[in-house]
């Protein structure tokens, strides 16, 4: 099988586009794990399938599938990249789309600065929805990892995150932690460990290890998270800025109901063509 494809990032978060508007793909895991190999592939933390909408109030349906191949609800720095792919490609005139996700509508916005702006929807505090077993819903619970106990905000942005804050982000133990987090028993579907440091009451700085990609440059639903989950306990104040590895994201949240606002850069890198 020849492939075209379209190598983008966000902040560093790096992804495989394909247009399954103009050619049906149909991929299997161990072909999706080509793709995101960085030595044998393309390489990727992300493949980014662009499908026409099943839903009768969307423009366009999202598929995402980690490194791992396993296909996951959400990617904040993806569905930037989403909607300079689908302007970029002339598969849409707008410039703002309604875009279908296994976890709900995303409303992304082409800005006049080349940014893109992404509604990401309300964060979802309720255990039984991120889903997180035995949580409470509170803003800050104990979570025993290794021997030791940390406080973690536990939350969905259309997929599960637990974030804790830390002292010094480039310290943080995120190697270790990242993956006893993320497999962690009460997290059923696996979750995103985010670990963040207060610089301010409006700026961050942040890493994350991601269910099936591992640490990435930037995780835009994990920036969402932790900006959310901050202004939550009374740490941050709207909007906040978020640094990351591959660079910033602004966030703004109006409090508890109200949606996420996302805001970064999408970059094409190159397209290209594999044989799978």
């Amino acid at each position: 099988m020849l492939l075209k494809f379209t190598k983008m990032h966000g902040a560093g978060n790096d992804f495989v586009v394909l247009d399954g508007v103009r050619q049906r793909i149909e991929l299997r895991p161990e072909q999706l794990r080509l793709l995101a190999d960085r030595h044998f592939g393309v390489g990727c933390d992300q493949v980014l399938l662009v499908e026409k909408a099943r839903h009768k109030d969307a423009d366009f349906r999202y598929r995402i599938f980690n490194a791992d191949g396993g296909e996951v609800e959400q990617c904040g720095n993806g569905a930037r990249c989403f909607a300079r792919f689908v302007h970029d490609r002339q598969l849409t005139p707008k410039r703002e789309i309604t875009v279908e996700t296994q976890s709900g509508l995303i409303s992304p916005r082409l800005e006049d600065d080349g940014r893109v702006t992404v509604d990401m929807g309300a964060p979802i505090f309720d255990a039984k929805l991120i889903p997180f077993e035995g949580g409470s819903g509170a803003v800050s619970e104990p979570l025993e990892v290794a021997g030791e106990t940390l406080q973690i905000s536990a939350l969905s942005m259309g997929n599960p995150h637990a974030v804790q804050v830390v002292a010094d982000v480039e310290r943080a133990p995120v190697e270790k932690l990242g993956p006893l987090i993320e497999h962690h028993p009460r997290f059923p579907k696996r979750v995103n460990a985010g670990f963040m440091q207060v610089m301010d009451r409006q700026h961050i700085r942040l890493r994350v290890y991601e269910r099936g990609s591992g640490e990435t440059l930037s995780c835009g639903t994990g920036a969402c998270a932790a900006a959310a989950s901050g202004i939550r306990r009374g740490l941050l104040d709207s909007p906040v800025n978020v640094a990351t590895r591959g660079g910033a994201l602004t966030i703004a949240w109006g409090g508890e109901g109200q949606p996420v606002l996302m805001t970064g850069p999408a970059i094409t890198v190159f397209e290209g063509e594999i044989i799978l």
